[in-house]
């Protein structure tokens, strides 16, 4: 009986095992299909939200990770020839504007120099001379125009007696040659005057054309004196230093460049298809790789290249060939960091950067107008002023008569001219 129980029991695990494996086959299908609708549910919500999104914001934001930052490179580099004596700086360390940075060998130039300043000092005593001598010229034909007058008076004299027999005909022969050799004496000082006061005329010491030409050679001299330290000509950081001690460099050697960090900027480069609605003047949010997303610059839109990368390479691409294939070309759009950012967390020129342009105003243009730009150092203009006061020290110490003086000198030779000329009408 147990046997036949057993049997019974082996008879019926077939069907068991048959029925059990049907209900695990109905599961899966079931359990797929809520998987499946609940994928596509969440597709459809991400479409959903993700076309919201773009619709209201991410179609106005335009992003590209192609750009760097950009700046002035500022090159040191000499006026003239020289052997350099002093390197005050090196690379990574920063300089102000204004400070020695190279120094050459100023022996040659300080030689040169005082041989300017010393032919300066020559020539404007000479021309002091001149203006002293129009008063002595003007005394000379003072005097001769007494002589004359007197020999004229005693011609007179003679031929108002000659009838009386009181003065012979020799006397009277003599003094009219008086008169003829005073009149010939007063003509020449005349002449003499005129040929000084012409040199002297309608001028001063300094502003006499001899003195101005030994002032500009002093002035080059003292330039070339004074070019022999080479300041740095803004403030920024050093870098690709070549110039070493004892080098013998000639004008437009480079010896460093200046890095002015607090100006820079960035250069995005743009898909052709991303530049439909972008415009000067819209907004930009920066990040950096050296600092990573959390923290973030502003700017704006400064300005588009005039053309793109490819067009200004060494070796622009030729399109006119058998095998052309259109690439999407870039172009660079020129971004204004704020300044209070970038003294916060200063950037280095070649780094990267992501941009993210805000296109939603379009009001602005894609080309801007014209606007003076200018980036310059004033450095270098105390050179002509140290010049023109050391020209004023020396033009001081050597005038022998001074500016009043001259013109008195100057309007005293007429006035004796306008005399003589009384005289003879008399």
């Amino acid at each position: 009986m147990s046997d036949s129980m057993t049997s019974g029991r082996k008879l019926d695990d077939p069907n068991d095992e048959q029925e059990s494996k049907g209900q695990a086959s109905a599961t899966p299908p079931a359990r797929r299909k809520r998987l499946i609708a609940l994928l596509a549910a969440a597709v459809a919500i991400a479409a959903v939200a993700y076309g919201a999104y773009y619709f209201t914001e991410g179609r106005f934001h335009q992003q590209t990770d192609d750009a760097y930052v950009n700046g002035n490179l500022v090159q040191l580099t000499p006026q003239v020839t020289g052997t350099v004596i002093a390197v005050n700086t090196d690379d990574t360390q920063i300089v102000k504007m204004g400070a020695p940075v190279v120094a050459l060998d100023p022996a040659d130039a300080k030689l040169a120099l005082a041989d300017a300043e010393a032919q300066l000092g020559q020539t404007v005593r000479r021309v002091s001379g001149l203006y002293a001598n129009n008063g002595f010229y003007a005394a000379n034909v003072a005097q001769r125009e007494a002589d004359l007058a007197r020999a004229r008076d005693d011609l007179r004299r003679r031929q108002a007696v000659a009838d009386t027999g009181a003065v012979s005909a020799e006397d009277i022969a003599h003094a009219r040659d008086a008169v003829s050799v005073a009149q010939a004496a007063l003509d020449a000082a005349r002449q003499q005057g005129n040929a000084n006061q012409a040199l002297t005329d309608r001028t001063t010491v300094e502003l006499h054309p001899d003195v101005q030409a030994a002032a500009a050679k002093v002035r080059t001299a003292w330039l070339a004196y004074a070019r022999d330290t080479l300041p740095a000509p803004v403030t920024g950081y050093v870098a690709q230093r070549q110039v070493q001690v004892g080098q013998r460099v000639a004008p437009g050697t480079p010896l460093m460049a200046i890095v002015p960090l607090d100006g820079v900027w960035v250069d995005a480069n743009f898909k052709e298809v991303q530049l439909k609605h972008m415009r000067i003047g819209q907004p930009v949010t920066l990040t950096s790789d050296v600092y990573g997303s959390s923290i973030r610059y502003h700017g704006h839109i400064e300005g588009f290249s005039a053309g793109t990368g490819s067009a200004f390479a060494t070796l622009p691409a030729q399109n006119a060939t058998g095998n052309w294939i259109k690439i999407v070309q870039r172009l660079p759009v020129r971004i204004a960091l704020d300044p209070a950012e970038l003294a916060a967390h200063p950037l280095r020129i070649g780094l990267s950067m992501v941009v993210d342009v805000d296109t939603r105003d379009e009001s602005g243009s894609q080309l801007g107008a014209a606007q003076n730009t200018r980036y310059r150092t004033d450095v270098f203009t105390g050179y002509e002023n140290q010049a023109d006061a050391a020209i004023e020290r020396i033009i001081k110490q050597n005038a022998l008569v001074a500016p009043a003086t001259a013109a008195r000198s100057q309007t005293s030779a007429p006035r004796i001219l306008s005399r003589e000329a009384k005289t003879q009408a008399g």
